[in-house]
């Protein structure tokens, strides 16, 4: 069953909200930093006891954040002035008892001026463990924030979220974008993402219909896409998560297709996943899914590889199911079985940018970042296709060598040597990019001193004519060596060119 959320009681709900504070900045104050970094962990007693007679606030926080069963005056008064009988006519409140517990998840998302409500389904542990519905619409997730980190956030005139679920995705193109529109196959994500965007009064463009089928002949600045992405056989339990496709066809049919949907020089970012199999290489994989001669510029980033063990188990687990049981262990090894019958070692997880450009070919680059790092990838993106466009330009060798580079201020040295008869013989020259992905690249001692030189001063081909005759190397072999490594660096953002270094970078 649908929620009847109606405009009418949309409003009461965020009368009710903003009157007691429920947003992103009331409920960290009343919890402080250490019960709210607590209850993002799972563990809910410090937040439990911070809302103790906090009133409204406390209230709801107990109710649509740690899933607790509140006597029905606290509740009443905490949403008034919607009234009772309409919050449970909405579904928004259920009966447990003669108390009452949320039906929804409704909760603060983002921080400061962008800070919204969202509404979504309760996951399995706020349902007491049982599995969620066919069509759970989930909340916020690590998914989803990691999509909306991985986001660029450049002011555009239109942005398409594709299977916009409860909207996250949406609510943060709103700050960047003139006209959002948003989509999904599944009627029950579509009503909730609705009411999302009528509680934050955000004017967003609802489409019903699969894939790109509610947006055909229109194109966009931008595509947004948390997909369906879960690798597996050919089935749908769950339309969050179920493409009905096989394998990783769904994320495949998304990098196809999102390109025909932008305008030139529009991009498009998404999660998706890929299967890593024995004598295939992940990276020939994706890139066979743009078709050949494309224009279209694409980053493939994996984040992660799991095993098919570990991959079936969270995924079941994240859907409510106990392992043990017969369900979840016939679910288990149903999943397992197709894993060894399509020879799965191991399924890739990541992140996709596209560019549609009218290059004669696109750039495609395939790069693994399993490291740790903390900033945000939205703002690399950008960069990287800047870095693209320079190097489609400029990244031949004849011009390369005629211009004037500037080593990086986040770009530091590592040096590591062993100890010998005549002191510390060095072994490792390696760089680090101290910010974005944290890129690493060993260089030796003549790649050192290049970019030591590398201050703007001089083009990089008299820089290698210098090096050359300093170390007595050949200079010809030398600049052959340095220009695809250079090439490297520059496109990793650890060597700009000059007339960058006053701009943005």
């Amino acid at each position: 069953m649908i929620p009847d959320l109606s405009h009418d009681r949309i409003d009461r709900l965020r009368d009710a909200f903003r009157a007691a504070g429920y947003d992103a900045d009331g409920v960290v104050e009343l919890l402080g930093p250490e019960a709210h970094i607590a209850l993002g962990r799972g563990e809910p007693v410090p937040a439990l006891r911070a809302t103790t007679d906090a009133g409204p606030l406390g209230t709801l926080i107990r109710l649509f954040l740690l899933g607790l069963a509140e006597p029905q005056a606290a509740v009443e008064a905490a949403l008034a002035p919607l009234p009772l009988s309409d919050a449970q006519a909405a579904g928004l409140v259920v009966a447990d008892g003669d108390r009452l517990r949320a039906g929804l998840d409704v909760r603060p998302h983002g921080v400061g001026d962008d800070s919204w409500w969202v509404v979504s389904d309760l996951d399995s542990d706020l349902r007491g463990g049982r599995p969620v519905e066919p069509d759970h619409v989930l909340g916020v997730g690590h998914a989803s924030l990691s999509l909306v980190q991985a986001t660029s956030r450049r002011p555009v005139g239109s942005v398409l979220d594709l299977g916009t679920g409860c909207g996250v995705q949406a609510l943060h193109a709103s700050t960047h974008a003139q006209r959002v529109t948003a989509t999904d196959v599944s009627k029950r994500a579509l009503a909730l993402a609705d009411a999302t965007f009528r509680l934050n009064e955000i004017d967003v463009e609802l489409g019903e219909g699969e894939w790109f089928d509610p947006v055909r002949g229109r194109r966009f600045d931008m595509v947004v896409c948390n997909p369906p992405f879960v690798v597996g056989p050919p089935r749908t339990d769950f339309t969050y998560r179920d493409s009905g496709l096989a394998g990783d066809d769904a994320s495949a049919l998304v990098v196809r297709q999102l390109p025909s949907f932008l305008n030139e020089g529009g991009t498009g970012q998404l999660l998706a996943s890929w299967v890593h199999r024995d004598g295939e290489d992940w990276e020939d994989r994706v890139s066979r899914w743009l078709p050949p001669g494309a224009g279209v510029d694409a980053w493939f980033v994996q984040r992660d590889v799991a095993d098919p063990a570990l991959y079936v188990g969270t995924w079941l687990r994240d859907a409510g199911y106990d392992l043990r049981s017969p369900q979840g262990l016939q679910k288990a090894g149903e999943w397992l079985d197709w894993f060894e019958a399509n020879d799965v070692l191991g399924i890739g997880f990541g992140f996709v940018t596209l560019r549609r450009t009218d290059a004669a070919r696109g750039e495609v680059v395939c790069e693994d970042l399993r490291h740790a790092f903390s900033d945000p990838l939205g703002p690399e993106s950008d960069q990287w296709l800047r870095r693209v466009d320079w190097l489609r330009a400029n990244g031949s060798a004849e011009a390369l060598l005629a211009t004037r580079l500037v080593t990086a201020d986040s770009t530091v040295l590592e040096q590591v040597s062993e100890p010998g008869d005549e002191g510390w013989s060095p072994l490792v020259h390696r760089l680090h990019r101290t910010n974005g992905p944290g890129w690493q690249h060993e260089v030796d001692e003549l790649g050192v001193r290049l970019l030591a030189g590398c201050r703007g001063a001089l083009p990089l081909g008299e820089l290698l004519e210098l090096l050359a005759m300093g170390f007595g190397e050949d200079a010809e072999e030398l600049t052959r060596a340095a220009v695809p490594v250079v090439r490297e660096l520059v496109r990793h953002g650890m060597v700009v060119p000059a007339e960058w270094v006053d701009g943005a970078q």
